[in-house]
């Protein structure tokens, strides 16, 4: 064997600190590019700072709100129309999830009902429709007396529509992570002869709130 083939011990050492070297370089320069990026994205994201989408109730008619005879079960139909506004420049809305229901005085009169996904566009502006139902809802033993005592005392009725989902935004090619965000819209019907078994139409726009 020549004793060019011949390698020491000290040799080996040598190319072993080398390639722990080369690692530790490696490693360093993609946690490097991985926290610039990350950077870059805070950086796209504290300038655009974007906007929670806007929602207002534009119309709600109650078609029925009753109690099954002898019981404390409620069967109830409401058409509603949201809009649902964009108000950023240079960001994209993607609902992946909407559902909807209305309450009356802090009970649930309706099912959910889910809206089918979409992206809203820069500065866009969407009309969203939905029928919300509920047949046999429990409801508590003084919901009649409550709903009475609103039509003689005020004639109106107030009524809650809430909606919760999940949505991402877009800023260029860029989609961020889901977030849940939940509306909370009133809405104030005048009361007819009777209590509603017919329609109560409220067309008075109301504004909503939106947390995310």
């Amino acid at each position: 064997m020549s004793q060019d083939d011949t390698k020491s011990p000290k040799h080996c050492a040598q190319k072993g600190v080398n390639i722990e070297k080369l690692s530790k370089k490696l490693v360093f320069a993609f946690s490097t590019f991985f926290l610039s990026f990350l950077s870059l994205i805070l950086l796209v994201w504290l300038i655009l700072h974007p906007s929670k989408p806007r929602f207002s109730l534009q119309e709600v008619g109650i078609t029925q709100l009753n109690l099954s005879a002898g019981s404390h079960l409620l069967n109830s139909s409401i058409q509603l129309t949201l809009l649902c506004t964009n108000p950023n420049k240079k960001v994209g809305v993607y609902f992946d999830e909407l559902q909807v229901y209305a309450s009356y005085k802090g009970q649930q009169i309706t099912s959910h009902t889910r809206l089918p996904p979409f992206y809203q566009g820069h500065e866009e502006t969407n009309l969203l429709t939905a029928s919300l139902a509920g047949t046999g809802l429990p409801v508590t033993s003084s919901f009649g007396y409550e709903v009475g005592r609103d039509q003689t005392t005020t004639g109106k009725l107030v009524l809650s529509v809430k909606a919760d989902g999940r949505l991402r935004w877009k800023v260029g090619t860029w989609v961020s992570g889901r977030y849940r965000f939940n509306v909370n819209c009133v809405s104030i019907l005048d009361f007819g002869a009777t209590i509603p078994s017919g329609p109560l139409i409220s067309k008075q726009g109301s504004r909503c709130s939106a947390t995310i």
